[in-house]
């Protein structure tokens, strides 16, 4: 740490590596150095570009070095303790509820009763575990001013619940401070082009943070019956003839730019727009 210091550096670029990378990044931050946290595949897919095949750590040494100076991945805020803990909280709870899911599976091809029963134990300590977490995780954004006033602005609109809601907080910090195409294109809900001389095939979305969309996708779902803006955003979309999943993914990217202009506003959700309503940043 002191020889980065002392070298003043410019760009630290990290590759996140399933949260072994978090100790270092929390010192470089506490430290107040310039650190980068970049997905390994965009890292590889670079040195794939280059022609180097090898890996090493020789290698991703210097491949990472020459990512930082040409690349220049953007430097951004890493959560602090509350937001880290938020962050655990919400990995957690997604863990139960995918092992969950694969209990009631087996349970529906089970065929002895005496199986069945296993199954339900299992899925009643899997339940209280759940609801633990659910305790854990409201406790740890009412200790903290800002996330209890930013839990409450984002469940301001009326198809945002406490799970969309506590995911985005954790996993999606940025929310707020960049603007909507910056936002969508970090998430992955914006539409890519695939062109190529006169071939033009259907825009697609790809990357981004899955957990964060799956949040979206389920209060998209919710918004399309119960949110007029995303109730008439969806059906012009449909009358339009827009696929079904166009015309979700639409909605989710429509509702994300609601939710950071809200966010960078600091102004709850309204229906009808007035002239206090959040501007799309």
């Amino acid at each position: 740490m002191q020889c980065l210091l002392k070298h003043n550096a410019a760009r630290i670029v990290v590759e996140a590596t399933g949260g072994y990378e978090v100790p270092l990044v929390v010192a470089l931050h506490e430290a107040k150095l310039p650190v980068a946290l970049v997905n390994p595949r965009q890292a590889r897919d670079y040195a794939h570009a280059l022609g180097i095949l090898a890996k090493t750590d020789r290698i991703d040494a210097r491949v990472l070095a020459r990512f930082a100076h040409d690349v220049q991945p953007p430097i951004r805020d890493f959560p602090d303790e509350n937001g880290r803990k938020l962050d655990a909280l919400i990995s957690r709870r997604r863990q139960l509820l995918h092992l969950r899911t694969s209990e009631l599976n087996r349970r529906h091809r089970a065929g002895l009763l005496e199986i069945q029963r296993s199954i339900d134990s299992v899925i009643d300590v899997l339940d209280r575990q759940i609801a633990e977490i659910n305790s854990q995780l409201a406790s740890a954004i009412k200790a903290s001013e800002t996330w209890r006033m930013k839990d409450q602005l984002l469940q301001s609109v009326c198809c945002v619940g406490e799970v969309t809601s506590h995911t985005l907080l954790a996993e999606l910090p940025e929310l707020g401070r960049l603007n909507r195409r910056q936002i969508s294109s970090l998430v992955g809900v914006a539409p890519f082009n695939v062109d190529s001389g006169r071939m033009h095939k259907p825009r697609a979305i790809r990357g981004g943070r899955a957990s964060v969309r799956s949040a979206l996708y389920m209060s998209a779902l919710t918004g399309i019956r119960r949110n007029p803006v995303l109730r008439a955003f969806y059906q012009r979309l449909r009358k339009a003839g827009k696929k079904f999943k166009v015309a979700i993914t639409a909605c989710m990217r429509k509702l994300l730019t609601i939710l950071n202009a809200i966010l960078h506003d600091l102004t709850p959700w309204r229906c009808v727009p007035t002239a206090n309503s959040p501007k799309t940043p």
